[in-house]
């Protein structure tokens, strides 16, 4: 039961916290003496975060749905940003894999991404809104967002900080990235889903624990981060990130 909450809380923080959720998922069961989610939980936790994502941009995907003018672009552009994750990704599955059984070399990866997103402070504020984002911004994010595959950098950190490069408001590129993280976080769920059901997939009670728990959390990052990454930006959470890696090196 302890681990399942565990677990489901930071899937569900970190997923849209731009601090790395992939990183924490490694650190946090290690600095705890806890044992770390298998295959098929940390399949199940992607829905659960995933579920998160639909239900608060429930009215997007209404448009992309109905095919409106907006929709049709909004879906153009997610579909452009998705490309890079697709193509770099599954090459690379089994070495970003054996990356993450590494909790220093994602602690370390950690403190250059704690790093990045305290120099985002150097980027002049964006007044770009949503709707301007065309298509060499969201080959750029969508570049970002490829990056992030690598264990202990952020994606919402990643894809976030590229969008406000390309002057796009601090909010809106927050919306942008998770809008994003969409096909990220279900084909990425799908992938590990394929292969725990060849090790026999189940869901115990302790996965649907902490899946509800993913899910919950996850939403409510959601509805908070906007808030805050347009009033503070990217620095806070840059910070700790980097304050979280050095503690993960001082004791792993």
């Amino acid at each position: 039961m302890i681990d399942a909450i565990i677990w489901g809380l930071t899937q569900g923080l970190t997923e849209f916290l731009p601090v790395s959720s992939s990183g924490h998922l490694v650190l946090v069961p290690a600095l705890l003496d806890r044992a770390s989610p298998d295959l098929a939980t940390a399949a199940v936790l992607h829905l659960g975060t995933l579920v998160a994502v639909l239900i608060y941009f429930r009215k997007e995907l209404m448009q992309m749905a109905r095919f409106t003018q907006d929709g049709k672009q909004l879906l153009k552009l997610l579909l452009i940003g998705t490309i890079p994750a697709v193509v770099i990704g599954l090459p690379a599955r089994d070495l970003l894999g054996n990356m993450a059984e590494n909790p220093r070399g994602v602690a370390l990866t950690m403190v250059a991404l704690g790093i990045g997103l305290m120099a985002t402070r150097f980027i002049p504020a964006g007044k770009r809104p949503f709707g301007t984002l065309r298509v060499p911004d969201s080959v750029a994010i969508g570049l970002a967002q490829a990056l992030a595959l690598i264990p202990g950098v952020s994606r919402s950190g990643s894809t976030i900080a590229a969008a406000m490069m390309r002057g796009i408001d601090r909010a809106d590129a927050a919306r942008f990235s998770f809008l994003l993280g969409i096909p990220a976080i279900g084909g990425a769920g799908l992938l590990e889903i394929v292969e725990a059901a060849q090790t026999d997939l189940g869901i115990s009670s302790q996965m649907a624990i902490a899946t509800a728990v993913a899910g919950v959390s996850g939403y409510l990052a959601i509805a908070g981060l906007i808030k805050l990454i347009g009033s503070w930006g990217l620095v806070p959470f840059g910070g700790y990130t980097l304050g979280f890696a050095l503690l993960s090196l001082a004791i792993i």
